[in-house]
């Protein structure tokens, strides 16, 4: 993990436009090949990092929140959806329920999720890259190689890979 979390460091950001340009060109690709390599790729680097020694997804951004999450958080904490709202929500610029606070309200200082059971499926989901449709996520899996240390390696090996 450290060796992925200090090249993480130092090159996801410099590198982000050219990623950006390599990510785009992969939508010419052949799709069903590619999400195929990539959750390979992601398999292989999951097995190398330890989400718990970086949570930089938890400290920098928040998570897209529906009506769903809202209701299985709040009845977990045993507490009123409305009370939870305005306790933990603000809705963002394009309309959507987010945490108020970052880094998120429910993770320790161990790095550990204190809802991780019933935490909302953005969060279930991230970083999608063992999922299909990586080709059509450009912008997302850009920003993510800056936000996610796994995300970033797993661009840079299939950068490496003759498409």
């Amino acid at each position: 993990m450290n060796e992925i979390f200090k090249a993480w460091r130092n090159l996801g950001q410099k590198q982000k436009d050219k990623t950006l340009l390599f990510l785009k060109r992969l939508k010419t690709k052949d799709e069903k090949k590619i999400d195929k390599l990539v959750v390979k790729l992601n398999d292989e680097v999951f097995e190398k990092v330890d989400c718990l020694q970086c949570a930089n997804c938890c400290k920098t951004l928040s998570p897209i929140v529906k009506t769903p999450d809202i209701e299985r958080i709040s009845s977990h904490l045993k507490m009123r959806q409305s009370v939870f709202i305005d306790k933990y929500m603000k809705i963002d610029e394009d309309g959507d329920y987010v945490f108020n606070s970052t880094p998120c309200p429910f993770l320790d200082a161990e790095n550990y999720c204190l809802i991780y059971d019933v935490r909302p499926r953005d969060c279930r989901d991230y970083p999608h890259t063992d999922r299909q449709g990586f080709t059509r996520r450009v912008y997302v899996n850009t920003e993510n190689t800056v936000s996610c240390p796994a995300v970033f390696q797993i661009v840079e090996e299939l950068k490496k890979v003759q498409l």
